[in-house]
């Protein structure tokens, strides 16, 4: 007899369309056949469901079972693949009869005795059944919030495999499971940081705010302990929330890679990824036989924090320059290619020399000209000329450290960048570009616009600093967003001059 179920197996973050056939042969030479390029996880499958099936009080086949998966073409390495093919088993050996009226997609991994274990990548199969216009998908139980976040489909929570075989055949009738926006924002849409918590450091918090509203990428440099640390980690609480369409976008990331919190079901704060400046270029970018995310795609929407930027790889920096340019990665590989979103803000930090001290007014350098030199050199010039600010970050006096007075907090900051952002809305309805950070050639000679006073001081700035075209592009861009944090249309003097100032490293800072 043969039976066939749907259901859906991942490829990178996207959910691909499997269909599970089961043919059983009575007569035959007892053994089971599994084919469609399986690989390792969904080839040991069937011995993990046929005791599955036994525990849970139905009988194995005994007879030759063919299992097809297909498209054959199409890779298959998800344990998501277990309640399809144990519920197949069961159709095609009789032992249990569907009902025709249940229209689903089946997915969820089995343990051996017959209960349903979490799968990653749920939210993107719900999102595909949806797509294919399916009215049910059976999950199991500890992704059911997680996929019923997607609208126009009904989400079946199964706790084991008997639950999942009474949907089947309608003999135990299971209601969907509801989700709640504003619940989830409550739960987990607030920020546990605020930058009221850092002392002075008013200056950085300033450039911090224009990084925020222009969606710019900053650098930050200054000695040991100076806080460009707690000051990244607090960029998220500033930032615009996340609308329902981009949390949906980030979650299918976390959730293909199994990095969503247990009893999360969605992501609605920004994500914050710092990592290690030992890190792999296949660690930042993504990749393996299937190809993964990697971190610039796990902050996409959010923040990628690289602290010691000197010290990474500077291969691994090389393969930043492209998705900071596209927004998105692409993988290939000889079954074909995959893309990954990687719209994010990159926020990097450094000391200003090897022994970092150089500047500090307590500490001695020890540093010389050619270490110095050398240290820099480690960031190459493609990749900075795409990093819009950079501020110098001090030491901190005590007097401020011991100061009692409340500095700026995140919520004033937000209230700022919210505002900046609903201009640049306005000015870039209808185009490609959303933020000022992006803008294009074209879109900065009609949009940013000088007053006399602020032209002539530009031309001065070239002329003195030896500023290049990109340069000059780039202090326009942030002159726009200095504007829209004023409200002006026009970019003023003082907007200008403000935005020259975060141009460290095109004042010969690293002769001084």
């Amino acid at each position: 007899m043969l039976s066939r179920l749907a259901t859906f197996t991942l490829l990178g973050i996207e959910a691909k369309s499997v269909e599970v056939e089961v043919d059983i042969s009575p007569g035959a030479l007892p053994k089971t056949i599994l084919v469609g390029l399986a690989e390792a996880a969904v080839r040991e499958s069937t011995h993990r469901i046929e005791r599955a099936l036994v525990n849970s009080g139905y009988s194995r086949p005994v007879d030759r079972v063919v299992i097809n998966l297909s498209p054959a073409d199409l890779p298959k390495d998800a344990a998501a693949l277990d309640l399809p093919i144990a519920l197949g088993l069961l159709i095609a050996d009789g032992q249990v009869e569907p009902d025709s009226e249940v229209d689903a997609v089946y997915i969820g991994e089995l343990a051996l005795d017959g209960t349903l274990r979490p799968i990653r990548g749920a939210l993107s199969m719900a999102i595909a059944a949806r797509d294919a216009g399916r009215r049910y998908i059976v999950v199991p139980a500890a992704n059911a919030r997680e996929a019923a976040v997607v609208e126009g489909i009904d989400v079946i929570s199964v706790g084991v495999l008997a639950e999942a075989v009474g949907f089947l055949t309608s003999q135990l009738p299971l209601d969907p499971v509801a989700f709640s926006w504003e619940s989830a924002r409550t739960s987990f849409g607030q920020y546990d940081v605020d930058y009221v918590d850092v002392k002075g450091q008013e200056m950085a918090k300033r450039a911090l705010t224009v990084a925020a509203a222009g969606r710019h990428h900053i650098m930050m440099i200054g000695s040991p302990g100076t806080g460009k640390t707690l000051l990244s980690q607090r960029l998220g609480s500033i930032l615009p929330e996340l609308e329902p369409e981009e949390s949906l976008e980030t979650t299918q990331i976390y959730s293909a890679v199994g990095r969503l919190e247990p009893g999360q079901p969605l992501l609605l704060t920004r994500p914050f990824r710092a990592p290690h400046h030992t890190i792999s270029e296949a660690g930042l970018v993504g990749g393996g036989s299937t190809p993964g995310p990697g971190e610039i795609s796990l902050a996409h929407h959010g923040i990628l924090f690289l602290d010691e930027l000197p010290e990474f790889n500077r291969r691994t920096l090389e393969v930043l320059r492209q998705p900071l340019e596209d927004q998105c990665v692409t993988i290939s590989r000889a079954m074909g290619s995959v893309t990954f979103p990687a719209n994010l803000m990159l926020v990097a930090a450094m000391n200003p020399c090897p022994c970092g001290f150089r500047g500090d007014p307590k500490k001695q350098c020890s540093c010389t000209p050619m270490q110095v030199e050398r240290y820099l050199g480690r960031i190459s010039g493609p990749l900075l000329d795409r990093i819009d600010i950079h501020i110098e970050v001090p030491p901190v006096p005590f007097r401020e450290l011991s100061d009692a007075t409340p500095g700026t907090s995140s919520a004033e900051m937000r209230e700022l960048v919210v505002r900046a952002r609903e201009h640049q809305v306005n000015r870039f309805q209808g185009r490609k570009t959303r933020v000022n950070g992006k803008m294009k050639p074209p879109e900065i000679r009609k949009f940013c616009k000088l007053v006399p006073a602020a032209e002539e001081l530009l031309r001065a700035a070239m002329e003195e600093m030896g500023l290049s075209a990109r340069a000059h592009d780039k202090i326009l861009r942030i002159g726009r967003t200095i504007a829209d944090l004023a409200h002006s249309e026009q970019i003023c003097e003082e907007h200008l001059s403000e935005a020259i100032n975060y141009r460290t490293l095109d004042r010969n800072y690293w002769q001084q």
